[in-house]
């Protein structure tokens, strides 16, 4: 007896084709495509001051933002506007659905351009079906080949500006060109190109369908009144075909002509008419879609459109909820700290470290001394000239430092530096302030606490 075949445990994804469309949402789409794509492309080469405008220069641990420069110390702002990022998803997502994934996700965007050159080299979607089907030919092989050779070209130069953002571009320009790229440069260059291609070249829908978590979990953040793109099932049932003259009534049909366009549309290739769907990224394609072929019938528009569960079953819907005030409360005071934070941000970094080596020395005099290494960080680019004091302990002044010291924009200037008291006032244990002030017209100021050890009373 023969023994059956077992079953087999994966079925690959059949090809999505995405029919060309046009509309206000298509319009949209480009748009924002353009624009964040121009803004990937365009900010590594802009400068400011006579360096990169935007590096993460991660070596020398700055991040440059126009003006602004930043520290590792500076990894809460970091924290807050990730923060930030987070609720402003939840706050769009509970207003209008999955706006982030239909318009500005980078998988999406990608996927976009990509496509685009695809029709640009194979045609349109019936045409690249075709082409698909056909057996090789000279043909073929050019339109494949031409795909290929520019998605792979857009693929590089994509690395390249990632990488770009990590170290000047303008060098990594002439290293390129010379070909002297270090290993590690051209790894990462590399594998950004590669997952580039690979995503939005080949996995396309696949990546938001199966591994992209937000698809799983947007249902937490939906409820009755959050727009989500649906189809008015009422208006469209019973669905058939017919001709534009024919009466729908007398055939007991509704809006919907069976024309399946929404579904040839869509990039994750699912039947809207089915309802809301985890694997719907709400690019509006089938809104479009939907709306074109109602002006061809002379039917009102808006059977695929945005709207809520309660608008769909002729209930009020609320907009301005206790959930989306929540969220607006919260991205306000985020925003606002944020914003104060920054402004009111001191450009100088002090770091106090006691010398542990000793509790502390007695001199001459009648006189303790302890050690300290101090660090000022000069977090603007240009140089600046400060002032250096101690407070706490009566009588207590520095030795070994100069009245000015000068930090280079950007530098760290690291000294030793000697504080001594006379014995009277140097028992036991005392808080002990160290400031550093600017000497220029801004007059930043930065205050640190240590410990000036003493002998017992």
């Amino acid at each position: 007896m023969n023994n059956p075949k077992p079953a087999s445990m994966y079925e690959s994804e059949n090809k999505i084709y995405p029919r060309e469309i046009g509309g206000r949402f298509a319009n949209l789409s480009k748009l924002a495509t353009v624009s964040l794509l121009g803004l990937f492309y365009l900010l590594p080469w802009l400068s400011w001051d006579d360096r990169q405008a935007f590096l993460f220069d991660l070596p020398a641990r700055k991040f440059y933002l126009l003006g602004l420069t930043l520290w590792p110390q500076d990894f809460p702002y970091l924290a807050l506007l990730l923060i930030i990022a987070a609720l402003s998803l939840f706050f769009f997502t509970a207003l209008a659905g999955r706006l982030w994934c239909g318009f500005a996700c980078p998988q999406t965007v990608w996927t976009e351009l990509f496509i685009w050159i695809e029709q640009f080299t194979e045609g349109t979607r019936s045409q690249r079906m075709k082409l698909d089907k056909a057996p090789w030919s000279w043909n073929k092989i050019r339109r494949k080949g031409s795909k290929q050779f520019l998605w792979l070209a857009l693929s590089i130069w994509t690395g390249f500006t990632f990488v770009g953002y990590f170290e000047p571009i303008r060098e990594l320009n002439q290293q390129f060109m010379t070909l002297t790229v270090s290993s590690w440069t051209a790894f990462w260059g590399l594998f950004y190109g590669f997952a580039t291609y690979g995503n939005a070249g080949y996995m396309r829908e696949q990546v938001c369908k199966y591994m992209c978590p937000y698809a799983r979990f947007q249902s937490a953040m939906f409820d009755k009144d959050t727009l989500i793109i649906s189809y008015d099932e009422k208006r469209g049932e019973p669905r058939g075909g017919r001709k534009r003259s024919d009466d729908k009534e007398a055939k007991g049909l509704g809006d919907c002509i069976d024309c399946t366009l929404c579904v040839q549309v869509c990039p994750t290739g699912i039947d809207i008419r089915k309802g809301l769907q985890y694997e719907c990224i709400a690019c509006a394609a089938c809104i479009d879609a939907c709306d074109s072929v109602m002006d061809k019938m002379n039917y009102p528009r808006g059977l695929v459109r945005y709207t809520t569960e309660h608008a769909l079953e002729k209930q009020e819907t609320h907009v301005i909820r206790p959930r989306m005030l929540i969220y607006a409360a919260l991205l306000l005071v985020l925003v606002g700290s944020l914003v104060t934070s920054m402004a009111l941000r001191t450009p100088i970094i002090l770091d106090v470290i006691r010398d542990r080596n000793s509790l502390y020395r007695e001199l001459p005099g009648d006189m303790i001394e302890n050690i300290y290494t101090i660090k000022i960080i000069n977090q603007r680019n240009d140089t600046r000239e400060f002032n250096l004091s101690v407070a706490g302990v009566e009588g207590a002044e520095l030795d070994g430092v100069a009245d000015i010291v000068e930090v280079v924009g950007g530098g760290v200037l690291s000294m030793p530096v000697r504080v001594r008291a006379q014995r009277s006032n140097a028992y036991g244990i005392k808080k002990i302030e160290f400031t550093v002030v600017a000497t220029d017209d801004s007059g930043d100021e930065r205050v640190e606490d240590s410990r000036f050890l003493g002998p017992t009373p």
